[in-house]
């Protein structure tokens, strides 16, 4: 097999035929002036050394230095062998919570922060997994859907805001459902959802639907980020801190882990539940649970390896310079015999 690795480079053999018809107008142009300027008995007294032939070898020379140059660059390659590459992995679907509990600073330097940190770690332990995004607060939305991007992932990660979800609130179940949905089903991966969130649910129905991703196959787990004694949500404006969200009565709103919640949840799930803390997201254990599962295979792919072989051609190249600069300007016997391209008298 036959492949040049640069064909965005051939366009410069276009301005070969560029150069092809500077040269010709400017030889005919010299013939003329030859012409114009000597007599045709005096000519070969008054310019002897003058050679069109020499002229002639010259651009054919430079010509063969351009094209193979080009082609060099172009990187010409042979196919030496071919080999088939697998790809295996899970799928994972991570669910962020993204309401504004996640703002308190009982994990430092606050609980979205600390997860942002802790999926960037994990997204660069993957290895030929996919990996979903959905937010949630009040409602559920993917934000990416089931990738090996990983690249696009922490891009997504990066992104990861309390303004990402308009609804306020915490809806573990919306997240579940929308995870179930997310999944191929016609494939036979091994499928897991991760959820982070602090486990204020104000819905009642995320246990049941990780009993009914249980049956489907899929694996949930679930992080645990604050503490059980809870902290109150900073207000900050401008990197200032203005004070803390209060409720309608005035009272500082202070959010608190619902560790029972989440464990009930991995158990129906079939998965565990992990508390975070300021030294650990957690994100790891379970990405090392979740490599236990049976890995399947995505994809098979045939590839060629490819062998370059621009040496050669930019080797044609450097002699053919080297000839064109040895070259003698001045006439020379055996292509006076030729006389190709000579002025006619």
């Amino acid at each position: 097999m036959f492949r040049l690795a640069h064909t965005e480079h051939l366009w410069w053999l276009a301005a070969l035929l560029v150069i092809t018809i500077l040269f010709a107008i400017d030889l005919i142009w010299t013939k003329r002036m030859v012409r114009k300027l000597s007599h045709v008995k005096f000519r070969g007294y008054v310019l002897p050394q003058m050679s069109f032939q020499s002229k002639w070898m010259h651009f054919i020379l430079f010509s063969g230095v351009w094209i193979f140059l080009i082609l060099g660059i172009a990187n010409p390659q042979i196919g030496s062998k071919l080999y088939e590459a697998k790809r295996e992995g899970i799928d994972i679907m991570l669910a962020v919570d993204v309401s504004n509990s996640m703002l308190a600073e009982d994990i430092r330097p606050n609980r979205l922060e600390r997860t942002r940190m802790g999926v960037e770690k994990l997204i660069d332990n993957l290895d030929g997994d996919r990996l979903g995004i959905i937010v949630f607060a009040g409602r559920a939305y993917v934000q990416l859907p089931l990738t090996t991007d990983y690249a696009a992932a922490k891009l997504f990660t990066n992104s990861l805001s309390t303004t990402s979800v308009n609804n306020q609130g915490t809806s573990i179940g919306a997240a579940l459902d929308m995870a179930l949905e997310s999944f191929d089903y016609n494939t036979k991966t091994s499928k897991a959802i991760i959820i982070v969130t602090d486990g204020e649910d104000h819905e009642e129905d995320a246990v049941e639907l990780a009993e009914k991703a249980k049956e489907m196959g899929v694996v949930v787990y679930t992080i645990g980020l604050g503490s059980v004694q809870g902290a109150p949500i900073p207000i900050y404006r401008n990197g200032i801190q203005l004070g803390f969200r209060k409720d309608k009565e005035g009272n500082t709103i202070v959010t608190k882990l619902n560790e029972q919640m989440l464990t009930d949840i991995a158990e129906a799930g079939g998965g565990r539940f992990f508390r975070a803390d300021n030294g650990n997201i957690g994100l790891k254990s379970i990405l090392d649970e979740i490599n236990k599962l049976e890995t399947t295979e995505l994809e098979s792919k045939i590839y060629s390896d490819y062998e370059d072989r621009f040496q050669y051609f930019l080797i044609a190249a450097v002699l053919l310079l080297i000839l064109e600069i040895l070259w003698p300007e001045k006439r020379m016997k055996f292509m006076d015999k030729l006389n190709l391209f000579e002025v006619r008298k």
